[in-house]
């Protein structure tokens, strides 16, 4: 299938299309329950897309948002510059292979200009082949641990 679609910035008028990248990221990761279980109020999602600091894609095939990604960028103390961080990526099955990541991202790479960072990072897990080929593509591959700290 073949399509076209458009890449968006969410801003603060357009939280339904967050909530809809929402249903996107819990049906392609299989986890909806952790994507609409306990959706955020409409002022808190207008606050989060009203932020300079948090970025948010969709990719459109008319009004039906098909892919997305959301971002942040973190402000570093040891110099005046930030970096981006790809928090979460995800493209509907039936428009991958279409160039949507890769168009999400070229759009990222020019926000992050604007805002001055020095690079975007963004996590893969372990098999997770098609993340990893489609990173491994875009940028350099770093070995890390990860850890989550709960408080």
């Amino acid at each position: 299938m073949t399509s076209d679609f458009e890449i968006r910035r969410l801003r603060h008028e357009d939280g339904h299309w967050l909530r809809q990248l929402n249903a996107v990221f819990g049906a392609v990761f299989d986890d909806p329950k952790a994507y609409q279980a306990n959706p955020p109020s409409d002022r808190y999602i207008g606050r989060l897309l009203s932020s300079d600091h948090f970025v948010a894609l969709v990719a459109l095939a008319g009004d039906e948002v098909v892919g997305g990604l959301v971002a942040y960028e973190l402000q570093k103390f040891e110099e005046e510059r930030s970096e981006i961080y790809v928090y979460d990526l995800a493209v509907l099955e039936d428009f991958r292979r279409q160039g949507v990541a890769t168009t999400l991202f070229a759009h990222l790479k020019q926000i992050a200009l604007d805002l001055g960072a020095y690079v975007i990072y963004v996590q893969a897990d372990y098999g997770d082949d098609r993340a990893i080929a489609l990173y491994t593509k875009l940028g350099v591959r770093e070995e890390v641990l990860h850890f989550d700290i709960i408080p």
